[in-house]
């Protein structure tokens, strides 16, 4: 990590992979990622952390699924939202997003649970920016 300011920007303009996330920062034991992403995620959930988004272009939808029922929340550029540990979930985005994420280090894209990983699905734990911002 670099102790040099990150242009968010940048960072995503550093590359075109779907579903997955660049480490751009980390405060203490979490990681600050950035994604873009369209169409849909899988279900999955975290069994032991809450999931924040914030989105920073276009609009982002994430379906849940709880002991109360199923809804669906959507946010607009600009939002935030916050994914209760356990909570099953799927993020999708019609027309393509770019969100930041934050989220324990070592959080897995897919969860603790989840449905099959499609092939464009990157189930790693983030990807580091390089020196530059990249």
């Amino acid at each position: 990590m670099s102790n040099e300011p990150v242009s968010l920007a940048a960072a995503l303009a550093s590359f075109d992979a779907l579903w997955s996330p660049r480490i751009v920062s980390r405060v203490n034991d979490y990681d600050v990622r950035v994604s873009k992403v369209r169409g849909e995620h899988v279900w999955h959930a975290h069994d032991d952390t809450d999931e924040f988004f914030l989105v920073l272009d276009g609009e982002l939808t994430i379906a849940l699924r709880g002991a109360d029922g199923e809804r669906t929340v959507r946010l607009p550029r600009g939002s935030a939202f916050t994914v209760p540990r356990g909570t099953e979930h799927k993020p999708s985005s019609a027309a393509g997003a770019s969100i930041l994420l934050f989220e324990p280090a070592g959080t897995r894209t897919v969860g603790d649970r989840h449905e099959e990983v499609p092939g464009h699905v990157d189930v790693t734990t983030g990807h580091a920016l390089d020196a530059r911002g990249n």
